[in-house]
């Protein structure tokens, strides 16, 4: 009786493992990609609803809410700003911003980030473009000054699968880990920017409505006629205070 026995040394097995498991990262990474992407445009156009129905007879109840209150001032206000219009207050001079000197090191890091990373040094298309975006990230950082960013910049790219130069099997596995550790990094990234959208004020009453209409219930219709009836008692109370000051 015979045994099949796989083909290939160990570490070939390893490499179509790892190529196997980066296709699996690679799909969860444009599934979830697509998923923020859907939740951005879910609640763009949320916002713009919104806007449209309830968010401009927000501005005209605060205006006249601001009206009334300018109204309920009366001549207290008036003998306010005249009294405080005797003695101005000390005007604190605007600090002097120092002036930015950019330092020996960070020159030097700079052109180690540029040596690293410029375009130029690569033939593929996908591995120039992120050069250049990265080039640039590094031209900002130099012209601010900012050392950390630069190191960072560095750091990061000396830990990138394009970092890893050569054709054999040992380079070949080292640029799939590398690549699959960048997705891991980019699956966390995104799974927080899911979870800000959907905890901010935006995502949160989007998910108010969305519960509400799921019950047979217009939550926006019912905030419409609410400030309708306060802009109707605000607009009437103002007109009252007009025709009969005190």
């Amino acid at each position: 009786m015979t045994s099949l026995i796989p083909s290939g040394s160990a570490e070939d097995r390893e490499i179509r493992e790892l190529r196997t498991r980066l296709g699996d990262f690679e799909a969860a990474l444009a599934a979830r990609s697509a998923e923020v992407a859907a939740v951005q445009t879910d609640l763009g156009a949320f916002r713009i609803r919104y806007r449209q129905k309830v968010g401009f007879l927000h501005d005209e109840l605060d205006e006249l809410e601001y009206a009334i209150a300018e109204a309920e001032l009366g001549e207290i206000a008036k003998r306010v700003e005249a009294e405080g219009a005797g003695s101005k207050p000390p005007v604190n001079p605007k600090p002097e911003t120092a002036p930015r000197f950019t330092s020996d090191a960070i020159r030097r890091l700079f052109r180690d980030v540029a040596k690293a990373i410029h375009p130029d040094l690569s033939r593929d298309t996908d591995a120039r473009d992120r050069r250049h975006a990265l080039m640039i990230e590094a031209n900002r950082a130099y012209a601010q000054g900012d050392e950390e960013r630069l190191r960072t910049i560095l750091q990061s790219w000396e830990r990138s699968p394009e970092a890893v130069q050569g054709v054999d099997a040992g380079a070949v596995r080292l640029r799939l880990v590398r690549r699959i550790a960048e997705i891991e990094e980019q699956l966390a990234a995104y799974t927080s920017e899911l979870a800000e959208l959907r905890e901010s004020p935006l995502g949160k009453l989007k998910a108010m409505v969305d519960e509400a209409s799921a019950r047979g219930k217009d939550l926006v219709s019912d905030m419409v006629k609410r400030l309708k009836r306060d802009i109707m008692a605000a607009e009437n109370r103002l007109d009252a205070m007009r025709s009969h000051p005190r």
